[in-house]
């Protein structure tokens, strides 16, 4: 897999964070795994293309003063209003260590359940927790929901096809997805007799 890479320099701690920001910089913070903090700042728009690729869960070198940091991004901090990113946590990995976290789960394929007979898609899962060396990372764990042929079929932990060297921290029986029939709505029963309104019997024995 491509090795994605964010240069860093040090932090000017002379700016405040805003005037960072506005300067199109992102505060960021390297640490964990034993490692020696570092308060660095990055290129907002170079984080940002690097992010949309690789996300939470796929190793990213930091390159700074001539040296590379493997690391996955922990935490980021984001703008409600803008969408721009305030700041970013690196947590270190170390290549010869496994790792925990997370992998989105893409849903590929058409579900004859759904396409034929008017059912609704259920995931469980949007993503999965994993454990593995960080060379195995991947973007993302794809799931073909055309084994979905009728309502009682379902997709498990035990039927994704994960790649080689991830192990999937779930139990084998956990339900994946499914699809549900559609709603019936039940029929309201024919009123017998508007509120109101005079029996024709009354009527009749009236004219009597």
């Amino acid at each position: 897999m491509e090795t994605l890479k964010l240069s860093a320099v040090k932090r000017d701690k002379s700016l405040k964070a805003k005037k960072l920001l506005l300067e199109k910089k992102i505060p960021i913070e390297y640490y964990g795994n034993g490692v020696e903090n570092l308060s660095l700042q990055v290129e907002a728009t170079d984080f940002r293309r690097l992010f949309k690729k690789a996300g939470f869960n796929t190793v990213i070198s930091i390159e700074f003063e001539g040296k590379k940091y493997p690391v996955l991004v922990h935490e980021v901090a984001v703008h409600p209003l803008t969408d721009d990113f305030l700041h970013v946590d690196f947590k270190a990995v170390k290549m010869d260590e496994e790792v925990e976290t997370t992998i989105p789960l893409e849903f590929v394929g058409t579900s004859i359940a759904v396409k034929d007979f008017s059912g609704t898609f259920i995931n469980n899962f949007d993503e999965v927790e994993v454990k593995c060396l960080p060379k195995y990372l991947v973007p993302f764990i794809e799931v073909d929901i055309s084994a979905l042929e009728d309502f009682n079929s379902q997709i498990t932990i035990k039927d994704l096809v994960v790649p080689k060297g991830i192990t999937l921290m779930h139990e084998e029986d956990e339900s994946v997805c499914s699809v549900v029939p559609p709603r019936v709505e039940e029929e309201k029963p024919v009123e017998e007799s508007v509120e109101g309104a005079t029996p024709v019997a009354e009527e009749n024995k009236e004219e009597k």
